[in-house]
């Protein structure tokens, strides 16, 4: 199991056009949540410039299937998506503790 990042371009009228969308939106956030893939998830700078959410999962296909199925991805308010690993070594939640040699 690893950490993904799921990254997201947002379009220049996102906050015009999210509100008819943001609640099938978040519903799937808050699914992927219950199922214990989301960590957590949000916009990026304010105001938001891109969004981010963290995954944690066998593969990237946990982030993947969440892009894939956004109403924010499918309606274009996201204009393009990454998901990438992340090796996480530091930190409670941290998927390869790696601790300082004494």
């Amino acid at each position: 199991m690893m950490h993904y990042l799921l990254s997201y371009e947002i379009a220049d009228d996102y906050f015009a056009r999210r509100g008819g969308y943001r609640s099938q939106h978040l519903q799937l956030a808050w699914e992927a949540a219950d199922r214990g893939e989301l960590i957590l998830g949000g916009v990026v700078g304010e105001p938001g410039e891109s969004s981010l959410l963290l995954f944690w999962g066998d593969s990237p296909e946990v982030a993947q299937r969440f892009a894939q199925a956004d109403p924010y991805v499918q309606h274009g308010l996201v204009t393009g998506w990454t998901v990438k690993p992340w090796l996480t070594v530091a930190g409670p939640h941290c998927a390869k503790p790696i601790r300082p040699q004494n």
